[in-house]
């Protein structure tokens, strides 16, 4: 089988528990560190699936890999090979399709909600928790619109777009793929990023977040083997 290519735009967020997941359902995979200058590969033809995680950059921004990136997706997308986007990741998968990144309402930083859908498409993918409240974790400033053809499985009052699907595609504004260590490393960095909107409903503080990580893991992990578990049935075997 033909790996999992895992693009990773920032040092501290890597695949975290999605490369668990592969690993558990004996999935090969690769990373991509585009942190690190790794090229962008022309087409998805060696990739029995696309995964972008998130980063601290806009899917706006002018950085040379962006281009590349939304034309790598275009290219998945063309063939049938599944792409999954973790926040950032799900930004670039609607702007590759013809979507829109935008400043969102507010900031959400750490553990919120949101509703699942309840149409067939979320019924596919959610099972189960169509219909219910969904534990989430955020890190994001920006949104993105749902592009054409695709269908919101997820949203909240803070954030109508949590997550899309496009037939075997999943794009995700919150973060599934979060570990302990993983939210204690991103509180040390809580205070450049948050800190001028601390009082915002939306964003918590780094004591509140880890002390309720024991409490909302778990629930987030259900969620995460959920959509795992629907998106890696489509992987070009």
């Amino acid at each position: 089988m033909r790996p999992v290519a895992i693009f990773r735009h920032s040092p501290t967020e890597g695949p975290g528990y999605f490369a668990i997941f592969l690993e558990a359902h004996r999935i090969p995979w690769t990373l991509v560190p585009l942190d690190a200058g790794a090229p962008v590969p022309a087409t998805a033809d060696a990739c029995s699936g696309l995964c972008f995680m998130g980063g601290p950059m806009s899917a706006n921004d002018h950085l040379p890999w962006i281009d590349p990136v939304c034309a790598l997706i275009r290219d998945a997308v063309a063939k049938d090979i599944p792409v999954l986007g973790h926040c950032l990741g799900g930004q670039l998968m609607s702007k590759a399709l013809g979507g829109q990144v935008t400043r969102n309402p507010v900031k959400e930083i750490g553990w919120s909600r949101a509703r699942g859908g309840t149409d067939p498409v979320a019924r596919h993918w959610l099972g189960e928790m169509a219909g219910q409240e969904l534990t989430l974790f955020q890190w994001h400033g920006e949104t993105f619109s749902l592009p054409e053809g695709a269908t919101r499985l997820a949203g909240n009052d803070d954030c109508a777009n949590q997550m899309f699907a496009l037939g075997p595609h999943l794009g995700m504004q919150c973060h599934t793929e979060m570990l302990p260590e993983m939210i204690a490393c991103w509180c040390e960095q809580w205070a450049e990023e948050a800190a001028a909107v601390a009082h915002l409903p939306s964003v918590q503080a780094p004591a509140a977040m880890l002390r309720e990580t024991p409490v909302r893991l778990p629930a987030l992990r259900r969620l995460a083997d959920r959509l795992y578990a629907t998106w890696i049935a489509g992987l070009v075997r």
